[in-house]
């Protein structure tokens, strides 16, 4: 009877409080399956009653709800205390005005961003100082410098008054007449750092070295993306000028055959240039008739290489990646179709390492509804675990200057643009990237790869009426002059011909030096042509090349519909050279299982059992033997392999010459 009594108190109780509070007991709710009337109390220990939708939970031990009135309190107090004290640690990181106060890096000593707090009036002495001290950023940017001004070494962003801006930007102005460059004022913004009754302003500014016999920024773009994705039309209008009649008039300069014209697509590497002066401004073939007067008014030059981009034609567009070494990459999408091939485009690119930047084209022919659908498509496909990139959607010039300057520095930083080759929608935005974009590699290192012998890459050859052979490529490493004699082979039996460089042309312009990392003609005189092919270097005679059939590398296969054993052929890409090669030899086999690869920490693997074959995902060091004649290539260099819907990656890790290839074979691994 008692206990009767103490269960009616006991409900009436529930029903008297009040909604929620068996939510501020510590406990989650959810509606319970089945009865639409009743919940579910979760609480932290194993205790779980069925109440009304309107009544509560009590947390004693014999349904008292008192302890959870307690229980309430304690949670308010900690939630109060907790809430002070974030609100005192918000507190302690705002400034005087109660903003956060802004920060940049801090300044690093070596490369090309300065900054500079406010260049106001300075003594002869301290303006040498500043001549001095900009002529060393240019070297470090190979002509190129900004200015961060308004901004302490540490990063802080003070900013300066407008009379103090004015003044700062003529001293700079000053400084760079001095080393003989000039400047542009990317972006000016206000700042809120000290309550003031003015304005503070920070100026972000680029200096530029005037051109200089012909020593101008040479940066090399690769353009991919799928078949009708709008490539060729993209840099028509980029580099003549005018926008495009909606038919692909814009294209046609850029086509080298007959049958491209016919069918719209490209099937061979061209090239197109697109300048710069030192102020930025665009120079391109509307300003002026021919490419050595682009040349001469540039200070930066941009070198697009258009790729094929019909399946096809994938060999083509493999070897103007691997032989031309471009410095970034830009993937074209129609907005109207989608990713389509460019998604193997941007795997190509992803696994040479070479930085992306994605355009979407033709927006002007779609509904913003398809343009969505192809930035989200755009978005998955940069963040998914095999990209690991951050997409970033450009609106403005403000984001292209900073989106510039974080791509060159964060492999992981991805920008996205929209434009359209008809209405001309956004193509100014491209160009201020471009304009901005700084280059990967400093001076130090160019200078490191003067210093090694000479080195010339052959990736094409011509036959000239009244010139005679010429043959075109990347210089590698070291400097090349008119008149310099080496030596150029492979041949099919492995020597080297001696022959002499007759002159130089540079963007279709003379030039009498030739630096490493820049790509040119040279004219060979009446060398015969036959003893030539694609994949041959030029190299000092005081390198004494050595040549190799046999080699090994380690490698990764990314997909492969069977296995990948000995005895298998594919197609080797490594530097300018492209050859069949067949597997000798598969040792040192690393499984990485596809569900369980990802958790397993660096440097644990699991050995596979069987060690002569290899499937997707797996990791060996592989012995190649080319089919047709031995090749000249360097221990490091970056390897690529395919046979039809067969892919790997790799770099080469041993060099077999011809007189260790008897014995390699006598005593295999």
């Amino acid at each position: 009877m008692l206990r009767r009594e103490r269960e009616r108190e006991r409900k009436e109780r529930e029903r008297a409080s009040p909604p929620g509070e068996a939510q501020r007991a510590g406990g989650r709710v959810r509606r319970r399956t089945g009865d639409p009337t009743c919940v579910q109390v979760h609480f932290r220990p194993a205790e779980m009653l069925a109440v009304p939708l309107g009544g509560a939970a009590s947390r004693g031990r014999h349904g008292l709800s008192g302890g959870a009135k307690k229980t309430s309190k304690k949670c308010r107090a900690r939630r109060s205390k907790r809430g002070r004290r974030r609100r005192s640690k918000r507190s302690n990181n705002r400034g005087n005005n109660g903003c956060q106060q802004p920060f940049l890096p801090p300044e690093a000593e070596e490369g090309n961003i300065e900054y500079k707090l406010k260049l106001v009036s300075p003594t002869q002495y301290r303006f040498e100082h500043l001549a001095t001290q900009l002529k060393w950023r240019l070297q470090e940017g190979r002509g190129e410098a900004v200015y961060q001004i308004g901004v302490e070494d540490n990063g802080l962003l003070v900013g300066l008054s407008r009379a103090d801006m004015e003044a700062s930007i003529a001293t700079l102005k000053k400084m760079a007449d001095k080393v003989g460059a000039d400047i542009t004022v990317l972006r000016e913004r206000e700042v809120d750092y000290e309550p003031d009754d003015s304005t503070r302003r920070i100026a972000e500014v680029l200096v530029r070295k005037v051109p200089d016999d012909q020593q101008f920024l040479d940066l090399r773009v690769a353009v991919l993306g799928n078949v009708d994705s709008g490539k060729s039309t993209l840099l028509g209008v980029l580099t003549q000028g005018e926008l495009d009649n909606g038919r692909g008039r814009a294209r046609l300069n850029l086509f080298r055959h007959l049958h491209e014209i016919q069918t719209g697509r490209t099937s061979s590497i061209s090239f197109e240039i697109l300048g710069f002066n030192s102020r930025g401004q665009v120079v391109d073939y509307s300003h002026s008739r021919s490419a050595e007067e682009i040349c001469e008014s540039s200070s930066k030059m941009i070198t697009f290489m258009d790729l094929a981009g019909h399946h096809k034609y994938l060999k083509t567009t493999i070897f103007g990646l691997t032989s031309y070494c471009p410095d970034f990459a830009m993937l074209v999408v129609s907005a109207n179709t989608g990713v389509g091939t460019s998604r193997e485009h941007l795997g190509l690119a992803m696994a040479l390492k070479v930085p992306i930047f994605v355009v979407v084209s033709k927006v002007d022919v779609c509904s913003r509804a398809t343009l969505d659908k192809t930035l989200r498509q755009l978005e998955r496909l940069l963040k998914q675990p095999g990209c690991n990139k951050v997409p970033l959607l450009l609106s403005c010039p403000d984001d292209a200057v900073a989106a510039a300057q974080q791509f060159a520095q964060s492999a992981c930083i991805t920008p996205i643009l929209t434009v359209s080759s008809v209405s001309g929608e956004s193509l100014e935005l491209l160009k201020v990237f471009l304009n901005v974009l700084p280059p990967l590699s400093n001076s130090k290192e160019q200078e490191e790869l003067m210093q090694q012998l000479t080195e010339f890459q052959v990736d094409e050859i011509y036959s000239v009426p009244e010139v005679g052979t010429v043959v075109g490529g990347t210089l590698y490493s070291g400097v090349c002059r008119e008149g310099e004699r080496l030596v150029v082979g492979p041949t099919e039996q492995g020597h080297f011909l001696r022959l002499r460089v007759a002159s130089i042309q540079r963007n279709r312009s003379a030039c009498r030096l030739l630096r490493a990392g820049q790509a040119a003609t040279l004219a060979l005189g009446n060398f015969d042509r036959s003893l030539l092919r694609k994949g041959m270097v030029m190299v000092s005679p005081k390198m004494k090349p050595t040549v190799c059939r046999e080699f090994e590398a380690a490698i990764v296969l990314l997909f492969h519909a069977k296995t990948f054993r000995r005895g298998s052929q594919v197609t080797v890409h490594v530097g300018n050279v492209r050859q069949t090669a067949v597997v000798q030899s598969v040792y040192g086999k690393v499984h990485f299982g596809a569900t369980f690869a990802r958790w397993l920490p660096a440097g644990h693997a699991t050995l596979s059992p069987s060690q002569d074959e290899l499937r997707t995902g797996e990791r060996a060091v592989v012995g190649f033997h080319f089919i047709k004649h031995p090749e000249y290539l360097r221990t490091g260099a970056k390897l690529l392999f395919r046979e039809g819907v067969t892919k790997g990656i790799g770099h080469v890790t041993r060099l077999l010459p011809a007189d260790q290839n008897l014995r390699q074979k006598q005593n295999p691994h």
